[in-house]
């Protein structure tokens, strides 16, 4: 019942209006009254109905009623004085200021104004005031609550709405890089394969015409392919860039890496396990692309803790702990920093895990497992 009315607050209206009619005609014909029993129940109908269009005319409906009450209840019945007060809290709670003002001196003057014509007692000025003024400015504070709230709760969406457009943003960009830097990886791939076709048949006999045609064949269909990669990166460059003219990094740059982020001011430690086994060319992009995401989130956010990189051959896979005794990056306490976003864009390219968050001693972890099979990159 409850949530059927608080869904149709019209329906709440009416069966408060409801209320106070039935209520106001008991109250008439068990109390006396000093005019005719049928026009004091007739007033008491219309005065109480009114409270029913309360959301729809705040102020109008509080003038109607305070001059009903006045036509009503020369005895103080208790139903006029409830509806009085339920109307000046509307007049507080649906109105604006500076028009809401209004609905405080419709609930308060008319009655300070009859006073004045005969001896008031400064309890009626009070009971006026707490009551009416009192509902009204109640009224207005849960006017001004209800406001806050909502703009809080506005202000809460359009942030979550700004944070996804930013990793929406960060996702396209990462995807975008990654592509172009895998143009670079299968383009070269793509020109190894002409190079060493072309060699291998310009080695055969003459007699050989038939294994001739086909690596003609092979290395024409190679030639296009790099001239439709070509294109490819024209599409996924950004403006104004240019092919990259030296080799995609991978692992075997590790130590640069750490170099420059030591000079930089950060104290890193790094630590290989196991033999090393040949990677794809993009797995090993990928590998040292975490690696240097996660120290440079190190050098951004915490640039004065300690940072153990450790990278671990077998299993099956790579696996790499970036780990600091810094802060946490902002943004980043569960694990949805626009850094890990594309970092996880990246692993998961390669069917890899990305784990990342608080330490519980303080601090960043990050760790990413990569997947592949023993000899794939021969």
């Amino acid at each position: 019942m409850a949530t059927l009315l608080g869904r149709y607050p019209r329906l709440l209206d009416v069966g408060i209006a409801a209320t106070l009619v039935i209520g106001g005609l008991l109250e008439g014909v068990v109390t006396d009254v000093d005019r005719p029993l049928w026009v004091h129940l007739t007033l008491t109908v219309v005065v109480m109905s009114a409270v029913a269009l309360r959301r729809l005319f705040p102020l109008g409906t509080l003038g109607f009623v305070v001059l009903g009450m006045m036509a009503v209840d020369p005895s103080g019945q208790l139903s006029i004085f409830a509806a009085l007060v339920i109307v000046s809290f509307t007049a507080g709670l649906e109105v604006d200021p500076p028009r809401a003002y209004w609905g405080l001196l419709l609930a308060t003057v008319p009655f300070y104004v009859g006073y004045s014509f005969r001896e008031p007692l400064v309890s009626d000025y009070v009971a006026v005031t707490v009551l009416y003024g009192g509902s009204w400015a109640v009224g207005q504070m849960v006017r001004q609550r209800t406001q806050q709230a909502a703009e809080h709760a506005a202000r809460a969406d359009r942030a979550e709405r700004e944070r996804e457009e930013r990793a929406a943003r960060a996702v396209a960009e990462e995807r975008a890089r990654i592509a172009r830097e895998l143009h670079d990886i299968v383009a070269h791939s793509i020109s190894v394969i002409t190079v060493q076709t072309q060699a291998v048949r310009r080695r055969l006999d003459p007699g050989q015409q038939r294994e001739i045609d086909d690596l003609r064949a092979v290395e024409s269909t190679a030639r296009q392919a790099m001239a439709e990669m070509r294109r490819l990166f024209g599409v996924l460059r950004a403006e104004g860039e240019r092919p990259a003219l030296s080799p995609q990094p991978g692992l075997d740059q590790l130590g640069r890496l750490i170099a420059d982020t030591r000079a930089a001011g950060v104290e890193v430690s790094l630590a290989v396990e196991g033999p090393a086994s040949p990677l794809p060319p993009g797995l090993d992009l990928a590998a040292y692309r975490v690696v240097q995401e996660a120290l440079t989130n190190v050098r951004k956010h915490a640039p004065g803790g300690r940072v153990t990189v450790c990278v671990r051959h077998g299993g099956g896979g790579l696996d790499i702990a970036v780990e600091d005794t810094g802060g946490v990056p902002p943004g980043t306490a569960d694990g949805a920093g626009l850094g890990l976003v594309g970092m996880r864009e990246r692993v998961a390219l390669y069917g890899g895990t990305v784990d990342a968050g608080p330490r519980p001693d303080g601090g960043f972890a990050v760790r990413v497992r990569l997947p592949f099979r023993e000899g794939a990159a021969a």
